[in-house]
């Protein structure tokens, strides 16, 4: 059942920590769900407690209890009331002296700092010394299984049809006379999708010259926007595999309406190109020569390409975010970033990752997205489709 707990209690033996503590309140703490999976309405703290050797302990209030009656492997204790929690919590903690929480010092990864400050506190009251457990949820919550891997690829295999089928519509519906809609293309994408039964939660981006420019712009009805001869265009697609274990393909390909692109846009896409290709090659080259590297430093790799064309005022964001099984498209592993935070995780044999470096100047804008999965064996390998040059649709 607790298919994590060697690999968690492995890790915490090799960075002498006495327990991992993953405290939620109301769904707060996504790391719970993935530990313990299973549809759950809590009402009140819980706290699983991971020892380093033998049996974790869920830590629960009598109301909620009964929601964790059916997990082999995890022992229960309940607690009434705030004084009887941390006196059941000193207790199941007794003789520990280090844990590992969902916390960052400093909130330099958000998306680690999950756990209030104040429970940070009530923990170091009875005697413990917190860290990060940051590393530690990439261990058991963001490495793919097998089957997981063979799922994605095939579903990148989809998604990269009908990336195809996107821009084909575009070239077929200008050479027959008609100016295609930005929002008519992502409908031909969601539909796409439907077909294949995959799912998706928001998007995809279908973005025209200007809009381009805009790593967010999301097309819409109520303002039509049209592709006109000449025109370059930007498609960033995502979808996956229903269930627990499957994970997103996700990818952006640009195109330009037309027979030749300009030079501008050209220098920018092969500056995006170029800067892609760093990124991976720092990964490979680290695990060549068996070098722990950090997500910030391949965000680095990448930048620097970016920064040496003269275009850094056109990052607009880091290079990659994580991609882990489960709901989000946006993972809880790794992020390839020294932008928005300085991602300090390292990269995992197991884990994933997208490298999309992105240029985004007034008139347009380019990216460039692939995935990328951390093999034990082989080491980083692409698992997407790959553009090398865009794409003429006109």
């Amino acid at each position: 059942m607790l298919h994590w707990l060697a690999a968690a209690q492995h890790y915490l033996h090799a960075h002498k920590l006495d327990a991992w503590l993953v405290h939620d309140f109301r769904g707060s703490n996504a790391v719970l769900a993935r530990l313990l999976p299973g549809k759950r309405h809590t009402t009140r703290r819980v706290v699983l407690v991971v020892p380093v050797r033998g049996q974790p302990t869920i830590l629960v209030a009598p109301l909620d209890s009964n929601q964790f009656t059916d997990i082999p492997g995890v022992a229960r204790r309940e607690f009434n009331g705030h004084t009887q929690f941390k006196d059941v919590l000193a207790a199941v903690l007794k003789g520990s002296k280090r844990v590992a929480m969902e916390y960052s010092h400093l909130c330099a990864l958000p998306i680690v700092s999950i756990v209030d400050a104040g429970s940070i506190e009530l923990v170091r009251s009875i005697g413990m010394e917190v860290v990060s457990s940051a590393d530690l949820m990439q261990t058991c919550v963001a490495r793919w299984s097998p089957e997981a891997l063979a799922v994605h690829e095939a579903v990148s295999r989809q998604v990269g049809q009908i990336k195809d089928e996107a821009f084909s519509y575009i070239h077929r519906t200008l050479n027959a006379g008609r100016s295609p809609m930005e929002h008519e293309v992502a409908d031909l994408i969601r539909r796409r999708f439907t077909e294949a039964k995959l799912e998706w939660p928001d998007g995809p981006i279908v973005a025209v010259n200007a809009h381009s420019g805009d790593p967010h712009y999301s097309p819409s009805q109520d303002h039509h926007t049209p592709i006109n001869p000449g025109d370059w265009i930007l498609i960033d697609l995502w979808a996956r595999r229903g269930g627990e274990e499957h994970i997103f393909s996700d990818i952006t390909w640009t195109g330009f309406a037309g027979q030749r692109v300009p030079a501008e846009h050209l220098r920018v896409f092969n500056v995006v190109r170029d800067a892609r290709d760093a990124a991976v090659k720092a990964a490979k080259d680290a695990w060549a020569i068996q070098r722990p590297i950090h997500g910030w430093e391949l965000d680095e790799a990448a930048a620097n390409v970016i920064r040496a064309a003269g275009l850094a005022h056109g990052i607009k964001h880091r290079t990659g975010h994580s991609l882990s099984p489960g709901t989000m498209v946006h993972g809880l592993g790794m992020n390839l970033d020294n932008l928005e935070t300085h991602d300090s995780r390292t990269m995992l044999p197991g884990i994933g990752f997208t490298v999309e470096p992105g240029v985004y100047l007034p008139a347009f804008g380019v990216r460039n997205e692939i995935n990328v999965y951390v093999d034990p064996n082989r080491g980083p390998v692409v698992t997407s489709s790959l553009q090398n040059q865009p794409i003429l649709c006109g």
